[in-house]
């Protein structure tokens, strides 16, 4: 994570690779098949999100993407190895919609907490100082989840998953628990931190606005069970700010997305 705020670069290599992921859970009836056949790629330090109707299988795609279930079929590399051993080498960071802070614990010892579970930096209290500050709760560090406003929690659960300086980000609806003024400027705040950090970032949202705002790709989804059923590239300048959303080009993209997602509506489910 760079102390500074100037942008790294990207290099455009490929970074995050699902090949024909397809994931069945286990039923009475035989089982239900929550994604078949999903493919995509990231890129090194692109920014992508993807978007779809409730139970299309953007989360089962994102955990199996992060290592937390197995694929029925199908392969998922990060960096050219399988997710399992990226997140030995703690190059994954997790955001959920529940920042799942520690209630007996504060903000900073929250934050420390990633590092001492994932091998018990040395300089952890000096990293959770510098992620808690790079968040902006720097006058927040001791306070308590029950002290803290929704937008200040998800705060801290972007500093906990920055602290490993991940190479991969991965984000499932974090802002679904907010009200919609704090969302609309958590938006940006994220990119702030995504920018500075150099990961490759992949955000599960149901929000179109949010996707076209945030996004260099959004991949649309249908289902059930889930497929990529399309993307659309957003060519939008960064860094990025609240009055992109005015602009004609934005509104393009939005609508671009929503054609797409009413298409696999009418589609139904995928055969």
């Amino acid at each position: 994570m760079s102390p500074n705020d100037t942008p790294i670069e990207r290099d455009g290599g490929a970074h995050v690779a699902a090949r024909g992921v397809s994931v069945r859970y286990p039923a009475r009836s035989g089982g239900v098949e929550a994604l078949r056949g999903a493919s995509f790629e990231a890129a090194r330090g692109e920014f992508v999100a993807i978007v779809g109707a409730s139970g299309c299988g953007k989360t089962t795609l994102l955990r199996a993407v992060g290592g937390l279930l197995a694929p029925s079929e199908g392969k998922i590399e990060i960096g050219s190895a399988p997710p399992d051993m990226a997140q030995a080498r703690k190059a994954i960071g997790f955001v959920f919609q529940d920042p799942s802070l520690l209630p007996w614990l504060n903000v900073e010892r929250n934050v420390r907490l990633a590092l001492e579970v994932n091998g018990g930096a040395q300089d952890a209290a000096d990293a959770a100082t510098r992620s808690v500050d790079l968040v902006g709760l720097d006058e927040f560090r001791s306070f308590y989840p029950r002290q803290l406003s929704g937008g200040m929690k998800q705060r801290a659960a972007l500093a906990r998953a920055l602290v490993i300086g991940p190479e991969v980000l991965l984000l499932d609806e974090p802002l679904g628990a907010l009200d919609e003024i704090t969302r609309a400027a958590m938006r940006y705040e994220i990119l702030r931190l995504w920018e500075r950090s150099g990961a490759t970032a992949i955000m599960v949202t149901h929000s179109i606005v949010e996707a076209v705002a945030m996004a260099d790709r959004v991949l649309v989804m249908d289902g059930p069970p889930g497929r990529i059923a399309g993307e659309v590239s957003v060519d939008l300048p960064r860094p990025r700010e609240t009055a992109i959303e005015r602009s004609g080009a934005f509104i393009g993209y939005v609508d671009e997305v929503q054609r797409l997602l009413a298409r696999g509506a009418a589609y139904g489910p995928a055969a």
